[in-house]
Order: structure tokens, then sequence, then C-alpha cells
């Protein structure tokens, strides 16, 4: 190498960086100062280069290459040719000769970035010939480096890798397989793991690449009996890696990783965070890859060793706790894998709750609750047997398991509704004996129990409600903070249970909150937060008439509560904001001008992410400090941090904006722009709880803006801009998001603005909306990707969100009518698959409840369906589903009503089917009652082709109706239609008529247009048989004679 002209010398340049590397902290930083001088010269290269070769410590060495590492980028250009040759001979000389490991490394962390210089551009042909040789060296030191180097050259050069993995899958295979050292081994393992980015879907490589796998575990097993549990780690990060993957890599491999992953999580002798990596492996690939796990059968054995996890004990605080990763494991099987994994949990419940190790009774009650949101449609057909476990549980001598009944509870309260609520007369006694209990922890989770389960009682919250209030009451002033908290959540869930009933105890609770709402300690803030929402709740229970006057004191309170900069305080006075804006509606405009500007702040907040740079850390001595051009060149890692109170804050204020909007009308016009702009913002925010918000506030600015009187043109342009936005965002939603909850909202607020704007301000976007729901009906969306590595792939999907998308079909029929044809032929096949009999008794009612609300609205057309839509109708009318069978006779009889003259064929298979449904056996009054409005729609469409001497006096039978009120006007209008014919198989039923008219005209729950309705035919009939309907009156009884009397002189 030539002489470098360099200044200062080469020999001072090596005694700083010995003094660097000095513990005396002065000297250091004085040696640290020059060398960033210094190495902004790129005559500094071949001066490190000089000290990598022949520093005189091990030290000296390797901080020259760091030097380099970070150097290089910026001064590579800048070097002669003949430089860069000496360069990339020092370098490939440093990792075959140098005798010091952490040498080594660092200077393949050089090579690594001069590769991504010159191997491009064919400047190093001889590096990855090199490489394959090294690796094949007989010398220990040579192929553990080369295999470390081809890890590191995947982070500057990996996609150039893609065409060289088959003849490298060999040469990997076997460094694996090297049983003569385990340092080759281990970095086998991680150069494999690196590669795995840069295989490709249908990749030649795949099928070579399950065969390492084999090799992965063999290894890991043994490193785990050495002691070496960090290389066990390795394999499940490059398992993590293989399951993301979007190339087949996993094959039947699954079955020998969980294997593996049950040995490690199952071992007390592994350390906690390696099982904790196998319990994570096992989650991930139920997550991913659940059609494997139900393929080789493989959910009992996962349970068997799962479930007992759960009754492994561990502090609270312990973030790697085997029971709270086992139980992300059970909850991700109870989603994906349902109808298989319920039947093992409840065996293990029944089991576990009597045994005598109190964990294990936890562990019973524990594993119900968690199942019972993804197992919920299961868990529901057997709730006798698992509140009998639960309440057992309530009994238990032991603190934990009592405290897991609550959770339990808790849990069936939030997913089990509303079948769960008829269980309340053993539930909740046992939560109100649990809130007296000598545990602090049962305590708690009985008022969490307490404020799930009371929340949607209703009515028959009352009998308890003077006890809970005057416990509740009295505890609230006595307990800790957080505990305070718990109770106001529970009072809220009472409240909103009781409604007008709650008003006796609201202004005595009020007068609390009063005392909570102007606390300002840290300490106390979230009491505060908690107490603002519960005047919210309250004043939506006691109404505007009885609110308004005492209100002012409380709006005062929330808004100087946002001074106090904290979030969750903030959040909850968003929340109050909405409450307060329903209660008062128009009246809320006198608080627009000092709330808007402070949710507008809580809309405008920074999101909480804090973003990270990962500082190259080269282990010597700390020194990170001199500037890297290859970080400047490059994107480092970024590691983002979310507050996710600022998440709920910003959805907090985003749900008020649109309520603000809805409740006061045109008064909010001069925040609409603002309003808008954040919400269009938002609808495309990164998380999904503030884009749910957005979508649903949308759908309120536009309600309210369709409400400002059209006088102006600027008024119909502001009109349909709006309209414009919505529909746009919705659309979009529809195909984009990721989220089907976000999804599903926009379906229904879809419905809602097509039921609040014409046709006509909505063809434009009609095209766009059915390629949506076509995309969606065949399960193609975003936020459907994921769906067939379920249970079922060809019927896993969301109900909530595609019964969303159902009720977009008959809004559209309804917007419409006849001319829906040519869209419904597009959408009928693929909504007809939901139908089928190996689809879920929810799916195919959910197809003929739409359908029939799309013959109700587009008429006619409907005549083309009918026969293929009517034989698996009149089936689901003897379906065991209540729903199901109230679904079908509704279909069958707008099929009838608007399907003619193909519908007449069906019609005594039709009656024939129904018949049943008027029978004592049917013990569901909403499935007579929609039987009822069948027949009554069958009769109104073609009375000749029905025997009316047989079918009338049934349907007579079956009246009043009892539960759906929306088939009145059909049924009834059918009966006075019939009544006023007069023909002669109608006139003998007239005493029967008049009985059920007085008990039509009696009910509360009828319509006053109804009951007109049946007045006019009571007059037609006082008028045409006087004397006969006289006697009929005086049969009645006293108070029903009256209101029929009453009716006709009306």
């Amino acid at each position: 190498m030539g002489t470098v002209d360099l200044n200062p010398l080469p020999q001072h340049i090596e005694n700083l960086l010995i003094q660097f590397l000095t513990p005396d902290n002065v000297t250091r930083r004085q040696a640290e100062d020059q060398i960033k001088l210094l190495c902004k010269d790129p005559k500094i290269v071949p001066i490190l280069i000089e000290h990598l070769r022949i520093g005189k410590t091990p030290n000296v060495r390797q901080l020259s290459a760091v030097l380099l590492r970070k150097k290089i980028t910026g001064h590579w250009g800048k070097l002669s040719p003949q430089l860069k040759s000496s360069v990339k001979a020092t370098l490939i000389d440093s990792i075959t000769h140098e005798h010091s490991l952490p040498v080594r490394r660092a200077s393949v962390d050089v090579v690594s970035i001069v590769a991504k210089y010159t191997v491009p551009s064919g400047e190093w042909p001889e590096l990855l010939p090199f490489l394959f040789q090294c690796s094949q060296s007989s010398q220990e030191d040579h192929r553990e480096v080369a295999l470390i180097l081809f890890s590191s050259l995947t982070e500057t050069i990996g996609p150039l890798f893609q065409s060289i993995l088959t003849d490298l899958q060999p040469l990997l295979l076997k460094c694996l397989q090297d049983e003569s050292s385990t340092r080759v081994r281990i970095a086998a393992l991680k150069a494999i793991g690196s590669f795995i980015e840069f295989i490709n879907e249908g990749s030649d490589v795949v099928k070579l690449f399950r065969e390492f796998i084999p090799g992965i575990l063999n290894l890991s097993r043994q490193c785990l009996v050495n002691g070496e549990d960090d290389v066990a780690v390795i394999a499940f990060e490059i398992f993590a890696e293989i399951i993301e993957s979007p190339a087949p890599l996993l094959g039947d491999s699954v079955k020998s990783i969980i294997q593996f992953s049950l040995e490690v999580c199952s071992s007390q002798n592994v350390a906690m965070h390696v099982r904790h990596q196998a319990i994570h492996i096992i989650a991930w690939l139920v997550k991913y890859n659940a059609k494997f796990i139900k393929k080789y059968k493989l959910v009992i054995p996962i349970l068997q060793i799962i479930c007992p996890l759960l009754a492994e004990r561990a502090d609270d605080n312990d973030d790697l706790a085997a029971d709270s990763a086992a139980a992300e494991v059970i909850d991700t099987m109870a989603f994906k894998l349902p109808k298989l994994v319920f039947p093992p949990i409840l065996e293990f419940s029944s089991l576990s709750i009597s045994n005598t190790n109190c964990n294990y009774r936890e562990a019973s009650v524990t594993a119900l609750g968690i199942v019972s949101e993804g197992c919920s449609y299961v868990l529901k057909d057997n709730l006798d047997h698992v509140m009998h476990i639960v309440v057992e549980a309530f009994k238990d001598q032991e603190q934990l398991v009592r405290a897991a009944a609550s959770f339990a509870v808790g849990q069936f309260a939030e997913h089990l509704q509303p079948e769960i609520l008829s269980y309340y007369g053993s539930v909740l006694p046992c939560i109100i004996n649990a809130l007296d209990d000598s545990s602090d922890d049962v305590k708690e989770k009985a008022y969490y129990a307490l404020s799930l389960f009371s929340e949607n009682m209703g009515q028959e919250i009352l009998p308890y409600m003077n006890s809970l209030m005057d416990r509740l009451l009295i505890v609230l002033q006595q307990s800790s903070c957080n505990r305070q908290e718990m109770i106001m959540s529970a009072i809220g869930s009472i409240a909103a249970a009781a409604e007008q009933a709650f008003i006796p105890y609201a202004e005595r609770v009020l007068v609390l909150m009063k005392s909570f709402m102007v606390l300002t300690n840290d300490e106390d803030l979230q009491s505060r937060a908690r107490a603002t929402e519960l005047v919210g709740i309250i004043a939506s229970v006691v109404g505007r008439e009885k609110m308004e006057a005492v209100l002012p004191p409380y709006i005062e309170a929330a808004i100087s509560g946002f001074s106090l900069e904290f979030s969750e305080l903030r959040e909850y006075t968003n929340g109050f904001f909405s409450s307060i804006s329903e209660v008062l509606g128009d009246r809320f405009t006198l608080y627009l001008p000092h709330v808007v500007p402070l949710v507008f702040s809580s809309c405008n907040l920074d999101d909480g992410s804090a973003v990270d740079f990962d500082d190259f850390n080269d282990n010597v001595d700390g020194f990170s400090d001199v500037s890297s051009d290859e970080e400047c060149a490059e994107p480092r890692t970024r590691h983002i941090n979310i507050r996710t109170g600022i998440l709920d804050e910003k959805a907090a204020a985003t749900q008020a904006i649109g309520l603000f909007a809805l409740h006061t009308k045109n008064s909010f016009e001069p925040y609409l722009r603002e309003s808008l702009r954040i919400l269009v913002k938002h609808a495309a925010y990164f998380h999904e709880d503030v884009r749910l918000q957005a979508i649903i506030s949308l759908q309120h600015v536009l309600k309210a803006v369709l409400t400002y009187p059209a006088v102006t043109n600027e008024v119909l342009e502001l009109q349909n801009e709006v309209i414009e936005t919505v529909m746009k965002i919705y659309i979009q939603t529809m195909f984009d998001d990721d989220d089907k909850d976000v999804v599903a909202q926009a379906c229904t607020s879809t419905v809602v603005v097509i039921n609040d704007c014409s046709y006509v301000a909505l063809e434009y976007y009609i095209p766009e909306l059915v390629n949506a729901i076509l995309i969606l009906l065949q399960k193609k969306s975003a936020c459907q990707k994921l769906e067939s590595d379920s249970e079922d792939d060809d019927i896993n999907h969301d109900e909530i969100l595609m019964d969303a998308v159902s009720d977009l079909i008959p809004a559209l029929a309804k917007s419409m009518g006849s001319n829906f044809e040519s869209i419904f032929l597009k959408l009928f096949d693929p909504l007809m698959k939901f139908a089928t009999a190996m689809h879920p008794p929810q799916d195919r009612t959910m197809v003929f409840a739409c359908i029939g609300e799309v013959a109700q609205y587009m008429g006619a057309p409907i005549a083309n369906y009918v026969d293929r839509v009517m034989p698996l109708v009149l089936k689901e009318i003897t379906s065991p589903a209540s729903i199901n069978r109230r679904n079908a006779a509704f279909c069958a009889g707008e099929l009838c009503k608007n399907g003619v003259p193909e519908a007449s064929k069906h019609y005594k298979d039709v009656l024939c089917a129904l018949y049943p449904l008027f029978g004592e056996q049917e013990p569901n009054h909403g499935v007579r009652d929609n039987a009822s409005g069948a027949v009554a729609r069958m009769i109104m469409a073609q009375p000749n082709s029905i025997p009316l001497d047989q079918v009338f006096p049934v349907l007579l039978k079956a009246l009043p109706l009892k539960e759906d009120y929306e088939e009145s006007m059909i049924v009834y209008s059918c009966v006075c239609e019939l009544v006023l014919s007069a023909m002669a198989q109608i006139l003998p039923q007239i005493p029967e008529v008049v009985r059920v008219f007085a008990q039509i005209i009696a009910s509360p729950s009828e319509s006053d247009e109804v009951k007109t309705r049946i007045g006019s035919c009571l007059k037609h009939l006082f008028i045409a048989y006087a004397q006969p309907m006289q006697q009929i009156i005086s049969t009645l009884p006293a108070a029903e004679a009256r209101i029929v009397t009453s009716f006709m002189m009306f």
C-alpha cells in the first residue's frame, strides 16, 4: 500500500484509538472528538484498513472495523480503484485469518456494506465464490464466519441471493447438520433465518427450504439439553418468520413444530422466556394456519398442554407468565376453530372444577371466560352446564377461584347476550355476595361482573336495585380510587338498565359526583373521569326536562377538566359532551362555542406515536457517537410506541363531532368545514377505533346537513359535496379497510344514507357500491383476507360484517324498486352461497331475511327467482332455530305476494309448511306472528288460491299478534278486507274477528294507524249488521266492550 499523506500520522491515529478504549472519561472524550473530526476525510479509510490489518490489540482492530463500517459509505465513491481493491483484500484477509471472533464479526459488517456498492455492479465477483468455498472449509472458524457473512449480506444485497438460493440450500443444510461444531450449526441457523424474506411464493426453493425444519428442531432440542436456551429462541424467531412469510414454507412441518413447541412450553426445566416463545409460536400457527391445525387434528393435543398452563401461578407483573400466554392461545383458537375448541375446553373445565389444586379450579372457570367470545354460539347451547360450573366456583373456599367466577360472568355478560340474562336469578345473588367478600381481588372482579351483567338486564334489575344502590353509594364514599371507578361504572350500568326507575337515586348520585368532578390531584383524576361519564349516563336516563336546569355546573366542571392534561379525563369528558348533546338536543347549541374547540383539540393531538431509530451498537465500549454514513443513506428501523390513551381520546372526540352535528343541525354549520377535514383524516387513521367513529360521525354530519333548508344553490352544493365525501369514503372503506368492524359500520351507515337520500342524489355511486357488495359477498375484501386459514374455509366469516352487507342489498332495492333487478341478478348467486346446508343457521337466516326484503321492495321481478329460492325457504321453516323459522316464514310470504304467477304453484306447499307454526308445539310468539304475516300476504295476493274456510279460522286463532308488530298492518288489513268482502266463508267468523279487534284496540303496543284501520272496519260491521254486532259486543269483557263501542262511535 502506498504512503498516504495524512496529518496527523497513522501512529497518532493508533494512539487515539487506544486512548478511546481507556476507562478515563476525559481522555476518552478527547480522543472521540478528534476521531470524529478525522473521520470526515476519506483519507481515514486506508489508515483504518491498515490498523484493521496490523493493529496491536484486538480491541484496536475491532474499533478500526467499526469506524470503517460507519464511514465507508460516504467515502467509498472517492477512493481510487487500487485502494478499493486493497480494502476488499484486507477485509477478506481479516475474516479468514483474524483469530479474534469480535474482530472477524466487525469485519463481516464492513464487507456487507462494501458488497452493497460492489456486488450488484459486478465489481466484487470473487466474493460469493469465496464464501461458498469458505463455508466448506475444514476449519471451523472459516465455516462459521462465512455463514455469519451470508447473514450479514442479506441486509444489503439480499435480493441478489434469490437466484442462487437453490445452490445455497444444500450448503446451509450441511452446515446445519454439522455434528462437529455447534458454533457452525448455530451460524447456519441464523443464516437460514436471514434468507426467509427472499423466498417467493411458487419459488423452486420452497420445497428445499422445508428440509431445514427437521434440522432446526434437532439443533434446538440438543441446545436446550445443553442449557443453550438462546438457540431455541432463535429457532422460534425463525418459525415466526416462516409463519408470516407469503411463501408456503410450512408444509407438513406444522405438526412437528407444534410438537416441539408443546414440549418446550410444558417443560419446567426450560427458562420462562423460552417457554413463552414456544407458546407464542403456537398462537401464531393457530392464527395464521388454522387449517393445518384442523387438518392434522392438533386441537386436542394443543389444549391438553395449554389448558393446564392456565394453572401456573405467576407474579401479576410478570410479562412472561405462562398463564397469560396460554390464555392468548386459547382465545385465538376459540376464534379460529370454535366448534373444535369448545368440547375439550368444556371437558377440561368440568374435570378441573373438582381438582384438589385450587389453581386448576381457577383455570377451569377462567378457560370458559376466555372462550366466551370466540365460541359464543357453541357456548350458548351449553349454558346450563357452564353456569353450573361457574356458580359452583362462586362458592369455592379459595378466593382466586371466586375471583375467576366473577371474571367469567363478566365475559359472559359481554359476549353471550341475550341468553346469559335468563340466568340472572342464580348469577346476580352470587355477584352481590361477592361484593362482601373478604378478598379485595374478589370484590374488584365482582364489581366488574356487576357492571357488565346489570347493564343489559332492563327491568329485571329492579328487584335488586334498592339494596344494590344503598350498598354501592355507601361503599363509594369509603373506597380507594381504583374501587371508586368500578363502583361508578356499576352504578352507570344499573342506571342504564333501570331507566326511569333510577330517577329516585339520580339526585343523590349527582350530588356525590359533583364532589368528584372538582378533584385535581393526579391520583384522583381517574375517579373524576368516571364521575364525568356517570353524570352523562344519568342525564341520558333522567332526560332533558329534569336535567337541563341542573346541568350547567357539571358542564362547567367538565370543561375545566380539559386543562388538567389527563388523557383519560379528556376521553370521558368528550363522551360526556356527546351524552349531553343527545339530552339537550338543539339547546346544546349554547355550549358549542365552549366545547367544540376542546373536541377539536383532542382530534388534532399528536397521535402519541413515539418513533425511535435503532442506533448501531458495536459493543466497543459504547462507541456509538460517531455518525454513520450508512445510516444516513438507508432508512433505519423504526419502533412505533403508541400511547393508547390518546387513541381513546381521539375516538371519543371523533364520536362527539358527529353527535354535535346531529343534534344541533344547522347551528353546527360554523364548525362544519373543520369537522369534515378531521373526519376525512380520521377515516384513514391507522387505528381502527378512530376510523370506526369517523365512519359513524360522517353519517351523522350528512344527516344534519340534509336538514339544512335547501333554499339556495350554496346549500344544495354543500349537501352534494358532503354526500360525495361520505359515499367515497364508505365505498373505499368496504374495499380497502382491514378491520371487519369498520367495514361493517361503513355498510350500516351506507344503509342510513340510502334511506336518507334520494336515488337521484346517489345514482352516480351505485355501480361502485354494488362492486363493493359483490367483493364482500365473495369474501375478497381486505378485511377478509385471512379467513381462508380458519375453521371451515368456505363458511368462516364475520357474522356482524355479513349481516351488515346483507342489509345493504334490500336498502338498494327499496331505493330503486323494480329497477333493482339488474343489480340483484349480479348479487344473487354470491348471496345464495350462504344459504347452502353446509353453512351455519345464522348464514341461512341472513339470506332469507335479505331476499324477503328484496322481494318486498323490488316487487314483480322477484318472480324470476321464486323457483330457486322457495324449496330452500320451505326447508328452513322447519329449522330448530326460531329466528330461522321467523325469517323463512317472512320470506315465503313476500315471495308469494310479489312473485306471481310463478309463486302460485308453491301455495299448497307453503301452507303445509306454515301450518305447524300455528300449533301449540310452536313455542315462539315471533314465529307465529311471521307465519300469520305470510298467510296474510298470500291471501292478499291471490285469495282464490287459498281455501279460506280452512285457513282463516287458523289465522284468527293466532291473533292478536304478540311480538312482531311490524306485521300488524298487513295482517289486520287482510282480515279487514276479508270482512268487508262479506264472503260466505268469512261471515261465520265475525264474532271471533270482533273479539280479536277488541284486544287489538285495547293493546298499548299497537299503532294508532292500525287501530284506525280496525275502527273503520268495525264501523262498517256495525252499519251492516247492527243487531248481531250488539249481541257480539255484549259478550265481550266490559272494558273491551266500552273500547269497541267508543271506536265505532268516533
